[in-house]
């Protein structure tokens, strides 16, 4: 069995800052700029052991910009390894073709199968760019650790070479050019020296690197052209974390599928090594997942303000990534209005939504009503009654949808109390067997949070919760159908919320009943997605 560490709630912070190119995060680039959104983890002052989540806005210039294909063989010796492979690969081509087509420099680095293109002139662009002025010393060779590294333990054990077949494979021969699902251009390069790699990027001005490829834990880290060298040599560096896998087996410690390892590898990346993105960045649609990877996908759409859901969701989704075995994507609005990221919705089990007042642009609010037309579910906290009513004419090219609360949620609000008495919650008596109030305690508890103004509610929803503040009672709590997908709402969510168990529960227990899943109690019921059987695959 799995044992997972508790997080507390406030252990992630995610904080969006703006670097690159000057600008606010959400003007309009020119099309030829890349404008990227890498995330990495920052240990907290003085709070040893706990690390926010940063999402930072970078615009680079595709002309000072290169992708290196790690390793990407046409064979590997492990069968699963080459599965996964096949499943990146023609994503990878694609995002390496939409950055080709902007002007960035691609890099081939099958290792080991240089005598495979001795005539392709890919391969002698990288012999012939003249040698730096800057070549550093180092860079011929790989590189195990880099000085920030030292403050972390790395976090798989991969000694048994990463195999997770059963029985493992054995270490036949590898075909080492490289798949033929990725095209290679003339224009490129192909290169597994970091020198020719250097020499390249010198002579075209090139500061920032991408890598994708395999394997994280192994070649992509550790190449001379890897991730390392980069980053000590002085790079602006970016892993693109769902074109990457790691060489793990479950079997060893620490014991997690296949997936949460790799994640594990991309969390030390993230902390000590440098930010990454996924390929969504350039591509559009949702972030490549294995097909092993059977985890619900909980989406959350969250924006800034003054109830810090930007804060709160993200860290509530931590927790269920690593507690309950959920795989979470964070949708976080930038600026006024944008959400890169609501493409994940095009797979996601359930959405969670805590936004207020915006307007979107008309294509990602399409997005919204194209999913909750599907009757696929939601669950919608506190502000997101009124999510997409402004008060007001929308900017150009954005729309509101004033009529979500009452057509979706089946509420109807219409303002709110005074902020000063907090609210009393308290189960609704006809609704006390509802899964989703499993394992929350019958009694009241107290909200800080204005009780919200809701009623008359749709007369088909089921409330679970009621709240009443100087003697005014309303629903606080309820489920319906829109178009036969599972609805949930709560006008909870201030952010104290999250600090009461009864609070966390219900939420937790609104998101896996919206998926018609089992609702687990507290952190007992440990994730089977996450679990690793010891003797079969």
């Amino acid at each position: 069995m799995t044992v997972k560490r508790k997080l507390p709630l406030g252990a992630i912070l995610f904080v969006w800052a703006m670097t690159g190119l000057p600008a606010m995060a959400d003007d309009p680039a020119p099309a030829d700029v890349l404008t990227l959104h890498p995330r990495s983890r920052i240990e907290s002052p003085g709070d040893s052991g706990q690390y926010d989540i940063i999402y930072k806005t970078v615009r680079w210039e595709p002309k000072q910009t290169a992708i290196i294909i790690c390793d990407m063989w046409a064979r590997h010796w492990c069968d699963g390894a080459c599965d996964r492979g096949a499943q990146m690969a023609p994503r990878i081509n694609a995002f390496v073709g939409e950055a080709r087509g902007k002007g960035v420099l691609i890099v081939h680095a099958p290792s080991g199968g240089m005598e495979h293109y001795a005539d392709h002139p890919a391969r002698k662009r990288a012999q012939d760019a003249p040698k730096a002025a800057d070549l550093p010393d180092g860079i011929a060779g790989g590189c195990s650790q880099i000085e920030a590294e030292k403050r972390g333990t790395w976090p798989i054990d991969q000694s048994d070479g990463g195999c997770d077949d059963q029985p493992r494979c054995p270490e036949r021969p590898m075909d080492l050019h490289q798949t033929a699902a990725i095209e290679i251009h003339d224009k490129d390069a192909i290169s597994d020296s970091g020198v020719e790699c250097w020499n390249l990027f010198a002579q075209r001005g090139v500061t920032n690197v991408m890598l994708v490829g395999v394997h994280t834990n192994m070649c992509v880290i550790g190449r001379p052209f890897g991730l390392r060298n980069m980053v000590r040599f002085g790079k602006n560096v970016l892993l693109v974390r769902d074109l990457t896998d790691t060489m793990y087996n479950p079997r060893r410690p620490p014991h997690v599928s296949h997936v949460r390892g790799t994640e594990l590898i991309v969390e030390h990346i993230e902390k000590y090594v440098c930010p990454t993105i996924t390929s969504s960045e350039l591509l559009g649609g949702p972030a490549v997942r294995f097909k092993e990877d059977r985890r619900p996908h909980v989406v959350f759409v969250v924006s800034d303000d003054h109830y810090h859901a930007d804060v709160t969701l993200p860290a509530f989704a931590e927790m269920l990534r690593l507690q309950y075995g959920c795989y979470c994507t964070v949708a976080h609005g930038q600026g006024t209005a944008n959400f890169p990221g609501l493409a994940e919705l095009e797979r996601a089990d359930v959405m969670v939504l805590f936004i207020r007042r915006l307007a979107l642009p008309r294509e990602q609010l399409a997005m919204i009503r194209k999913y909750l037309d599907a009757g696929r579910p939601l669950v919608a906290l506190r502000t997101a009654s009124h999510a997409f009513d402004v008060h007001g004419d929308p900017p150009a090219g954005s729309a509101e949808w004033p009529e979500f609360d009452a057509e979706v949620l089946g509420g109807n609000y219409h303002g709110h109390g005074p902020n000063e008495p907090g609210t009393d919650v308290a189960p609704a008596p006809q609704s006390a067997d509802h899964p989703i109030l499993a394992g929350i305690e019958p009694g009241k508890w107290h909200s800080a949070g204005s009780l919200y103004y809701a009623s008359p509610i749709d007369p088909g929803a089921t409330i679970l919760l009621t709240g009443s503040s100087e003697g005014k009672t309303e629903p606080l709590a309820w489920t319906r159908t829109h178009n036969g997908g599972r609805i949930f709402y709560t006008s909870l969510g201030h952010p104290d919320d999250f600090k009461q168990p009864q609070f966390r529960q219900l939420l937790l227990g609104s998101i896996f009943w919206a998926m018609d899943r089992p609702v687990p109690i507290s952190n007992k019921d440990v994730a089977e997605s996450d679990k690793v059987p010891t003797e079969h695959r």
